[in-house]
């Protein structure tokens, strides 16, 4: 018996009824979804001016302008190309011009995650940035993106927990079966968010760990990873999918090897001299 469903109705949290369109023009209408894309996106390049001249620098304000352009096709590309891929691919091989209706929901961190990796490789190469250096500052960004994420995600009513009537914070979701469930969404915005952005953050200030260049990316990596698989036991499966080997998602699939390739930034990170000095900070 599924621990989360066996006890009887407790109490529930009701849903805040936020329509999913923000703001209607007419025939135009701007979602929730494509303002929180926006706001990280926004926010995550101001922050990426910031960190970035923080001595020693690592880009110019000129190059953190650039690098947003970057950033918006890998997360929009790959996040799009990583659903289609990872989550429902047998559906769009047989709808394939649905690939590029983004509007209608589908997207994946997993793939936006590989997208901004290789438009940061290009881009670094293209600028004579050193890559490791340019991942630990989006290390420290990407939290931003993923607050806002799954905020938009919650008032949408979509990617909500499992059943849990026995939960005192349990929500009924209007767009699922009237079970109260866990609102999984702001678990994740929780921790792969704010959690994430303050660790990251105040690791940022230390001198000895930018120079340590890929410790901030390995921390991310393991936070993310470490973070999504624990919420997953939470969070409703795709209907598509159901659980792979009957006990675990896709989520928590593609989360593993993030852990371990964070574990091997730590560890090639720390077991090399650093890049500079910290009195190259001051």
């Amino acid at each position: 018996m599924d621990p989360l469903s066996a006890a009887p109705v407790l109490a529930t949290v009701p849903f805040p009824a936020i329509d999913p369109v923000a703001i209607q023009i007419g025939p135009l209408a701007v979602r929730w979804y494509a303002l929180a894309y926006i706001a990280g996106l926004l926010l995550g390049w101001l922050w990426l001016r910031r960190l970035g001249r923080r001595p020693p620098a690592v880009l110019t304000h000129d190059q953190a302008d650039d690098f947003l352009v970057w950033a918006s096709l890998g997360v929009v590309l790959g996040g799009r190309l990583g659903y289609v891929l990872f989550y429902n691919l047998s559906y769009f091989l047989g709808r394939p011009s649905e690939i590029l209706m983004v509007w209608q929901g589908g997207m994946s961190f997993h793939g936006g995650f590989l997208g901004v990796i290789i438009a940061l490789l290009i881009f670094c190469r293209r600028k004579g940035i050193h890559p490791l250096a340019m991942g630990d500052l989006l290390a420290c960004i990407a939290p931003i993106g993923l607050f806002f994420g799954r905020i938009a995600n919650f008032i949408n009513g979509e990617l909500y927990g499992r059943p849990a009537p026995d939960l005192p914070w349990a929500m009924v979701f209007p767009t699922a079966d009237g079970q109260p469930r866990h609102p999984s969404q702001l678990y994740e915005a929780a921790l792969e968010g704010l959690l994430l952005l303050v660790v990251t953050a105040v690791l940022f200030r230390v001198a000895a760990v930018r120079a340590r260049r890929g410790t901030l990316i390995g921390v991310f990596m393991i936070g993310y990873g470490v973070s999504r698989f624990l919420v997953e036991f939470a969070r409703e499966p795709d209907a598509h999918l159901g659980y792979l080997f009957g006990v675990i998602t896709m989520g928590q699939v593609l989360s593993l090897p993030m852990i371990l390739a964070g574990l091997g930034f730590l560890a090639w990170a720390w077991s090399r001299p650093p890049a500079w000095t910290p009195d190259r900070a001051a």
